[in-house]
């Protein structure tokens, strides 16, 4: 076991040697920090605590009055150590080297964070985009470019974008950023954003994003909810595109909220009066209607009588004679007047009849066959 020099016997020899055991002697790839002694025009000297001074070439200042490039005396920056001792026995480093590298280091670090950090693209190749992220030269692959993007990828050269990094390998210089990886993670917060603020029932406004067979999708601000085909209108709707158009801005109110699932059911059709409740209210059983028909089956025919309102009218109620088809009295289009004879608001029903506008025949005795007095 050694014992500790007392610290009273030790001369200042031994407090230097102590104190460069303690820095060690700077080793190629170092990076560190180092003040700036004297700035020539060849070369300028940096104090980085090591047994000797250390020189950074005056080429790397590059022109005079770039202000990244002047160095002051006594300014602290860091160096990179490019050759531990040269043949006049000092440190050669490197300035800029040290800020490449320390921008590869923050580059990783930006990457392990996931953060989004800005980019600018500087030129288009055959696989993607390169761009300019941190002063480092970095590859946005075509897979990788923005779902929302509408310019071309050539129409992107010398626009400034939101990215997320990648891959990060300083040994291949190879930075690998995406642009849809950030509008993903935008999309998120505003999606959190949203169900934090919009409650079922509220009417919102938004832009339609995408139709489908079965409805079609609405930004709302950060998150896309769907319009069902049947909450499109009270008419029946065949075709989606009938109704809407990818671009469209439209007021929409919100049915169902799902923050588990991130879905949003919205509805269109629910902005107007449920027109039930104004048939209802405006048409009793008895009264003479006009209605269009349209589609007829074999147990008789539909007829819109109103906005969002079908009636079915039996084939038992087209005539006081027996019908044999319901083709033959009605055709889809014609336009009639008939008579509710009924109203069933649970299960939304309405009976029509077109028999019950005359009186029955003298003599009917149901079944279509009469009995006449001699």
């Amino acid at each position: 076991m050694t014992e500790e020099k007392d610290s009273s016997m030790m001369t200042m020899e031994d407090y230097l040697r102590d104190d460069q055991d303690a820095f060690g002697a700077p080793k190629h790839g170092d990076i560190v920090d180092g003040v700036v002694v004297r700035v020539d025009a060849d070369e300028v000297l940096v104090d980085i605590g090591a047994k000797a001074e250390g020189i950074i070439s005056g080429r790397e200042l590059g022109f005079k009055g770039d202000p990244d490039q002047e160095l002051s005396p006594g300014e602290t920056i860091k160096v990179y150590v490019l050759q531990p001792e040269n043949e006049e026995g000092n440190v050669v480093l490197s300035l800029r080297r040290a800020r490449a590298e320390t921008t590869w280091l923050v580059a990783a670090e930006k990457q392990e964070n996931g953060e989004v950090i800005e980019a600018e693209v500087r030129e288009q190749n055959k696989g993607g985009l390169i761009v300019n992220v941190l002063g480092l030269r970095g590859f946005l692959p075509s897979s990788q470019v923005g779902r929302n993007q509408s310019a071309t990828a050539e129409q992107l050269v010398g626009q400034r974008i939101l990215v997320k990094i990648l891959e990060v390998n300083r040994k291949r210089n190879r930075l690998i950023v995406s642009q849809k990886a950030a509008e993903d993670e935008d999309r998120a917060k505003k999606r959190e954003n949203l169900f934090s603020r919009v409650q079922v029932g509220d009417v919102v406004r938004g832009t339609v994003s995408g139709l489908t067979t079965y409805g079609a999708f609405v930004d709302i601000g950060g998150a896309d909810g769907l319009i069902h085909i049947s909450e499109l209108s009270w008419d029946r709707v065949s075709r989606v595109t009938d109704v809407l158009t990818v671009g469209q801005e439209i007021d929409v109110k919100v049915i169902k909220l799902d923050a588990d699932q991130t879905r949003i059911s919205l509805s269109l059709r629910q902005l107007e009066e449920d027109p039930w409740e104004r048939l209802v209210r405006t048409v009793p059983v008895g009264e003479i209607v006009s209605g269009q028909v349209t589609k007829t089956k074999k147990y008789g025919a539909f007829l819109q009588i109103m906005s969002g309102i079908e009636g079915l009218l039996h084939i038992s109620e087209l005539s006081w004679d027996h019908v044999e088809k319901t083709e033959d009295v009605l055709k889809v289009g014609e336009d009639i007047q008939v008579k509710v004879i009924g109203i069933d608001t649970a299960r939304r029903r309405v009976s029509l009849s077109l028999k019950q506008l005359a009186g029955q025949p003298p003599g009917y005795r149901g079944g279509g066959t009469y009995v006449f007095d001699d």
